[in-house]
């Protein structure tokens, strides 16, 4: 989500989504990270689709640099 996307549902529901940490800078972000790893690496699903195109548990996977 783009950070005007996550702003507006931020501002419309009280939540507070924040953005992506693929290179955290604190110990916090570094958990977020290996949290949100852990969680979508076990999701099940392929990781391409049929005509080979990444899905979009790939995308997020990669944009959070996960191994």
């Amino acid at each position: 989500m783009t950070a005007a996307g996550r702003k507006a549902y931020n501002a419309k529901t009280g939540s507070n989504l924040k953005a992506p940490a693929p290179n955290p800078k604190t110990e916090k972000d570094a958990a977020r990270r290996k949290s949100f790893c852990a969680r979508m690496s076990g999701m099940p699903g392929p990781m391409k689709d049929e005509k080979g195109r990444p899905t979009r548990k790939a995308a997020s996977l990669k944009r959070w640099n996960c191994k």
